[in-house]
């Protein structure tokens, strides 16, 4: 880790792109200034680890969830065969007060 002394007004540079400024020292507490390309996230540490476990946690439900869902996904032998594939018409509607469709 490298360990920095700077005052208020100062900048530390990281790369081309990301500067930090030092805004405020009050006490024990030092107020930091970002200026960072949009596509660079900059986060407290303790909201880095609740998005990190958010994250995690959709990954296994993810998972888990397609694991359940493959036992409903039609079996198939082999490519463009239409075997494990129910091709028979729909049953008629049995709803009463209705009549199933004429086929001529």
């Amino acid at each position: 880790m490298l360990t920095l002394t700077r005052s208020v007004g100062e900048t530390i540079r990281i790369g081309d792109d990301i500067e930090v400024h030092v805004v405020e020292v009050r006490g024990g507490t030092v107020r930091l200034g970002f200026k960072a390309p949009r596509e660079v996230a900059i986060h407290r540490e303790e909201v880095y680890r609740q998005i990190a476990e958010a994250n995690l946690l959709a990954a296994q439900v993810t998972a888990d969830t397609l694991g359940a869902l493959a036992a409903f996904a039609p079996v198939t032998s082999g490519e463009g065969s239409d075997e494990g594939v129910d091709t028979a018409p729909a049953a008629a509607d049995d709803t009463p007060g209705t009549e199933p469709a004429r086929v001529d």
